[in-house]
Parts: structure tokens; C-alpha cells; sequence
């Protein structure tokens, strides 16, 4: 029995195809989701959001200090309406890597939004980002009465950034 080159040609076509398909659809299921970040300050948080691809951050929204529990609800909201998978709280941690006054509160916060919700909470060092939001204003020229304000939803977009790059399996940095 004697397969000809062409029958060859068309299995292994076919072969390269269906993985084409297979590897498409898991890097679709794998990058799908919304990943939320959360500057907690001590009168204002600020939220970033992903894109679908869990690559680019951008700013969300900034809400006024409440209280934990009411702060948590506001949090949940956005996420749900949002579809995030998960949501990320920015840390200070000190220079031997030790939680901070402000870290300490950022876990209160995050013990209540895992309460009140099955959304995963992970923790990131967000030290200097406030600084970083500071900066960045400074760098984009903006005259020095725009350059006021709150730098809590920028602030919350860099450590939602640096968490995106860091388990970014395209980054070649891991």
C-alpha cells in the first residue's frame, strides 16, 4: 500500500491547523479577565482596571474613605460590573520589607472585600507609587495648577502596571 505525498501534505496541514485552534483558544481563556488594583490612601482609594488581555492599566475611579465595610461594598461593585478576576491591594512595605501602618490598613481593607466576595485578593508592594503618580504629572508637562489634585487612581494604575508585567508570561523578564 503505497500514501501519497499530497495525503501527507493534507494530514499534516490539518494537524498544524487543529493546533493552531487549540493554542488560540488557551491563550483566549488564559488572558480573558479584568484584573482590578487598588491604591488604599487614608481619605481617597484609588482603582485601576485591566484590559481583556491583562496587559494594559488603566486608571478607574476614585472613591472617598468611609469606612472598611462601606469602602469593600463600593470595591466589590466596581469589580462585578467590571467582570474582574481578581483584585489587587497596593502595600507600603518598609526597607527590610515589613508591612507599614498604611500596609496594615490595606489588609483590613482586603479582609473585608474577601468576606463579602469570592473575587480573589492578592497583595503588592505599592511603595512609591504615590510619588511615581507625582512625577508622571511632572513629566507630562502639565502646568503646575493641573498638576494638583489626587494621585490615587494613577497611583493605583502603576501598581496595577508592575503586577501586570511582573506575571506577564510574554515578558521574558520572569
Amino acid at each position: 500500500m503505497t500514501i501519497s505525498l499530497s495525503f501527507f501534505k493534507q494530514v499534516f496541514t490539518l494537524i498544524i491547523f487543529s493546533c493552531t485552534i487549540i493554542q488560540n483558544d488557551m491563550l483566549e481563556s488564559m488572558t480573558s479577565t479584568r484584573v482590578m488594583a487598588i491604591d488604599p490612601g487614608e481619605k481617597r482609594i484609588g482603582i485601576a482596571i485591566s484590559d481583556l488581555s491583562g496587559s494594559i492599566a488603566t486608571p478607574l475611579y476614585t472613591i472617598m474613605h468611609v469606612s472598611h465595610i462601606e469602602n469593600a461594598k463600593k470595591i466589590i461593585e466596581l469589580a462585578k460590573a467590571n467582570q474582574v478576576a481578581c483584585i489587587i491591594i497596593g502595600q507600603a512595605l518598609d526597607e527590610d520589607g515589613r508591612l507599614t501602618h498604611s500596609a496594615i490598613r490595606a489588609n483590613r481593607l482586603g479582609e473585608q472585600i474577601t468576606l463579602n466576595t469570592t473575587i480573589p485578593v492578592k497583595y503588592w508592594d505599592e511603595t512609591g507609587t504615590t510619588l511615581q503618580a507625582r512625577k508622571s504629572r511632572l513629566e507630562m508637562g502639565l502646568p503646575r495648577k493641573k498638576r494638583h489634585g489626587h494621585h490615587d487612581a494613577i497611583a493605583a494604575t502603576l501598581i496595577l502596571q508592575d503586577y501586570l508585567d511582573f506575571h506577564n508570561p510574554f515578558n521574558g523578564e520572569k
